[in-house]
């Protein structure tokens, strides 16, 4: 089982840039299909992007363009990197780490870190 500690959140004006990152820790993360998700005030969670063991990406189509997941077997960290940040993008993100077999949003959740940013 792999547990996550996300960290990196923080207030930014729009068009402004922040970076999310989550260290994993547990056992053979390679089998594992790591992402972050995000819940705004009076919202369901949402996806917001993935990234496979093999490097393969998915995003939501709200932050192409804008924000860039990564991740690090070695360090055993999944990053997210945003751009051009709006409004819109303020809630609480969450990291996840699914096992590759299962759908999604199945796997472990960590305890969210709050973005907010500023007209």
């Amino acid at each position: 089982q792999v547990q996550l500690v996300e960290s990196g959140g923080g207030l930014a004006q729009a068009g402004e840039s922040l970076r999310l990152s989550c260290a994993a820790s547990g056992r053979n993360l390679s089998l594992y299909v790591l992402g972050w998700y995000r819940q705004a005030p009076g919202k369901e969670r949402e996806f917001v992007a993935v990234i496979a063991s093999s490097g393969s990406r998915n995003y939501a189509d709200s932050v192409k363009g804008r924000f860039t997941i990564s991740r690090n077997d070695v360090k055993r960290t999944v990053d997210l990197q945003m751009n051009s940040l709006k409004p819109e993008d303020t809630a609480i993100y969450y990291c996840n780490a699914r096992p590759r077999w299962l759908n999604p949003p199945a796997g472990q959740w960590g305890q969210g870190t709050q973005v907010t940013v500023s007209a």
